[in-house]
């Protein structure tokens, strides 16, 4: 195991992580890590402002911050103990409204992220640095005060030195549950809520139950008879089952 990965580990993988997702998800469909993508177009001052906004108006730990090999930058935040995919969107939800609620939700992505009226497994982000195939471009995690230089082109066109990214996590730290409860509370998600309206990346909001669970039939069953949902997502749950 690398240095990198190492860290990787002590900040973003849950214990029993698996393979899929970059092991950002386990089998129990819970997560560390919580990222929030921002477009090029929505600037790096709404970056800038979120990641202010997480350490002195929140007073969480830095989060790593990441060109994301084209599209524009990343902001990740660690758990130090695993929530379930619904609790993490509920946060991340609180988290854009607080602090990114003047760029448009087209231009905001938060993960990990599940379709409730689709038959798939969440999804979340791809583990940092990784070549991006769309562009041929890295993503890459980068220094707070040299990220803005990467404003208008947010990659690398070569290869990150694995020590110096290992170097770039190691000096970062995991939000606390204490810490992570009063957030929340700051936020307005006292009760952590049962459900969430999340960017989902430009396609609109939508809600979703909380509910850990990974199968498909299963996660749809949960919505559709879940009288707290909205009508219209428990009716395209109910199509989805049908044979």
């Amino acid at each position: 195991m690398t240095k990198l990965q190492a860290e990787q580990r002590r900040l973003y993988l849950t214990q029993d992580a698996t393979p899929e997702d970059s092991g950002l998800i386990d089998a129990q469909g819970q997560v560390r890590a919580m990222v929030v993508a921002v477009a090029q177009p929505a600037g790096w001052d709404a970056v800038a402002a979120l990641c202010q906004g997480i350490q002195d108006a929140l007073d969480l730990p830095t989060p790593a911050i990441a060109v994301s090999g084209g599209a524009g930058f990343q902001v990740w935040l660690s758990l130090a103990e695993p929530v379930s995919v619904v609790h993490a969107q509920a946060f991340l939800a609180a988290l854009c409204r607080r602090f990114l609620s003047n760029v448009p939700a087209r231009h905001v992505q938060c993960l990990p992220w599940v379709e409730p009226s689709a038959a798939v497994a969440a999804r979340h982000a791809s583990l940092v640095p990784a070549l991006q195939g769309a562009t041929g471009r890295w993503s890459a995690y980068v220094a707070p005060g040299l990220a803005s230089m990467f404003a208008d082109e947010p990659w690398l066109d070569v290869p990150p030195g694995i020590d110096a990214q290992a170097q770039l996590l190691c000096r970062l730290e995991s939000i606390s549950v204490a810490d992570f409860a009063r957030a929340k509370m700051e936020l307005g998600l006292e009760d952590a809520p049962a459900h969430a309206a999340m960017p989902d990346g430009g396609l609109g909001a939508t809600t979703v139950p909380a509910s850990s669970e990974t199968d498909p039939r299963r996660f749809l069953l949960a919505v559709m008879n879940d009288p707290a949902v909205e009508m219209r997502l428990r009716i395209e749950a109910a199509k989805a089952l049908l044979p």
